[in-house]
């Protein structure tokens, strides 16, 4: 059964920007802080690794593709031996990761990079990926769509783990297939807090926890909470204002990266939260009795639950360039299946006819299907 009580936490820590080997010490840094300070999990910003593009809609055409190439050279791939690294940090620290990270596809021949969440267990072992499913605006220019086999959810030893990426945490349907996998733990991934003028195509990083009046974090982060009954660790991307080695200030036109991270129970009770504008480690104890005093009242899975009224459907596919497809072994090249002799007489046996009369038949039906 999974643990009673545990300690959830946020990782709001700067990036070095477009750095991966700094990155990586940064992040072990992190993972044994977080095992030091008693947490159970920690997550980590969207992208963090090595740090969300905020240059996506800022600069020209050629300087983007020298980005993109810096930001490919500079991300995580699962068979990088930055992961053996990661994994040590995290077998010593003994704290479970769900790390947001730029990631190069591992599909023979393909450079493009995904939005993704790694999860890692206890003794380092990465078991899972979530890639995000639809890039948001801009960032189409930047990440490829994620396999749909991508959402789903990990049991672990302090409960059932899931997770989105941003504008994600707004899909109801991703939402609800996520608590029908069990999902009883959320991280919640952004580069992010902000203030919206109006519409959400027109924000600005946040100054103040004044800014839950306008952003939409805040509001999305209690209700996921309350609606699927879960802890949700919400973690926001940091930056200081000064620029990055290597960028200018105007190159950031995006930069909304002003930390905003949370813990909230399951009734969608802040816990820890926000903080603005400082890199930091949240962290807040949870007990299971908060989820089940939540579902006495209101249980998404149970006793509230109408699945003979609405119910939800959910592929599972893994996309690839070329599809595999099943053939059975009596068809023909043409994917037509044939009758065994053992049919034949079965069928002219079971309706008292002749095998020369079934024969005939299938042959005309055969004829008539090519056509």
């Amino acid at each position: 059964m999974p643990a009673e009580t545990f300690t959830l936490a946020a990782a709001q820590a700067e990036p070095v920007y477009h750095d991966k080997e700094a990155t990586l010490d940064e992040t072990c840094e992190w993972i044994e802080r977080a095992g030091r300070e008693g947490a159970d999990l920690v997550v980590f910003p969207e992208t963090y690794f090595p740090g969300y593009p905020y240059w996506r809609r800022s600069v020209s055409i050629p300087r983007w593709t020298d980005l993109m190439v810096e930001l490919q050279q500079n991300s995580l791939h699962v068979e990088d031996e930055a992961m053996a690294v990661l994994a040590d940090a995290i077998a010593d620290a003994d704290v479970r990761v769900v790390l947001g990270t730029n990631e190069r596809s591992d599909r023979h021949g393909s450079e493009t990079l995904y939005n993704s969440l790694f999860y890692f267990d206890t003794d380092g072992e990465l078991i899972g990926r979530h890639r995000k499913l639809m890039p948001t605006h801009g960032e189409r220019a930047i990440w490829g769509r994620g396999d749909p086999a991508s959402l789903r959810t990990y049991d672990t030893e302090i409960g059932t783990l899931g997770g989105l990426i941003c504008y994600e945490n707004h899909m109801t349907l991703s939402k609800a297939a996520l608590c029908a996998k069990g999902e009883a733990i959320h991280a919640a991934v952004w580069p992010g807090f902000w203030t919206q003028d109006g519409h959400p195509g027109d924000k600005s990083r946040a100054t103040s926890s004044a800014a839950v009046d306008t952003c939409d974090i805040y509001p999305a982060i209690r209700e996921y909470a309350f609606e699927t009954q879960s802890f949700v660790v919400s973690c926001a991307a940091y930056m200081s204002d000064d620029a990055p080695d290597g960028f200018s200030a105007d190159e950031l036109g995006f930069n909304v990266a002003a930390g905003g991270s949370m813990l909230v129970n399951p009734a969608g009770v802040v816990k820890a939260g926000p903080v603005i504008d400082e890199e930091t480690l949240l962290t807040a104890e949870f007990s299971r009795d908060e989820r089940r005093a939540t579902k006495a009242y209101f249980d998404a899975m149970g006793h509230y639950t109408r699945w003979d009224a609405v119910n939800l459907a959910v592929a599972d596919d893994t996309l690839e360039p070329i599809p595999r497809h099943e053939r059975d072994a009596a068809t023909t090249p043409t994917g037509r299946k044939e009758l065994s002799p053992a049919d034949v007489e079965a069928i002219a046996t079971e309706h008292g006819v002749s095998i020369e009369a079934v024969e005939a038949v299938v042959k005309a039906v055969h004829d008539r299907q090519e056509v």
